[in-house]
């Protein structure tokens, strides 16, 4: 999440959590992580859409909105990293965003839900430091997992090639 989107939002007080915030984050990466595998990441955007749409409408922050967050950061970070590997020009050619629209798509979200629910910067940065600590690892494994003994990695095949 990028430093304007936590220091974007007013300092107000935070909302009160009556929910394990560590195992909603940890249930939100295992979630979002059979979704990807399920639907790629087209279905990951239409699920967070409709999951802000709905969630959204509650006068209330919830377990349901901070799921959605989490699951909305992870992936945003994820493929923005994945983009930023891809030369301008394929990018282009393919349709896909650029790394920064990503983030700032993300950005935007975060601090219109931020602001909507009167969340601080103090508990906004929490709840970034939270999703990298305990959800981010679960959703990293689930959709890059570690390669098994004795499976071939990409640089292998083209080590073995020279």
């Amino acid at each position: 999440m990028c430093a304007a989107t936590i220091v974007a939002v007013p300092q107000t007080s935070a909302a009160r959590e009556t929910w394990d915030r560590v195992a909603n984050i940890k249930d939100a990466a295992k979630r979002l992580g059979e979704l990807h595998r399920l639907q790629g990441s087209q279905g990951v955007l239409k699920f967070l859409d409709a999951c802000y749409r709905t969630q959204t409408l509650a006068s209330e922050y919830s377990a349901g909105l901070e799921s959605c967050m989490a699951q909305d950061y992870m992936h945003s970070q994820v493929l923005a990293q994945i983009y930023a590997r891809i030369p301008q020009a394929d990018r282009v050619r393919m349709g896909t965003p650029a790394p920064e629209d990503i983030a700032r798509g993300m950005g935007q979200r975060f601090v219109a839900t931020f602001r909507q629910y009167k969340i601080s910067a103090k508990e906004a940065e929490k709840f970034k430091k939270l999703v990298d600590t305990n959800g981010m690892p679960i959703f990293l494994k689930s959709v890059f997992p570690p390669q098994k003994p004795g499976e071939a990695t990409p640089d292998a095949g083209a080590a073995s090639k020279n």
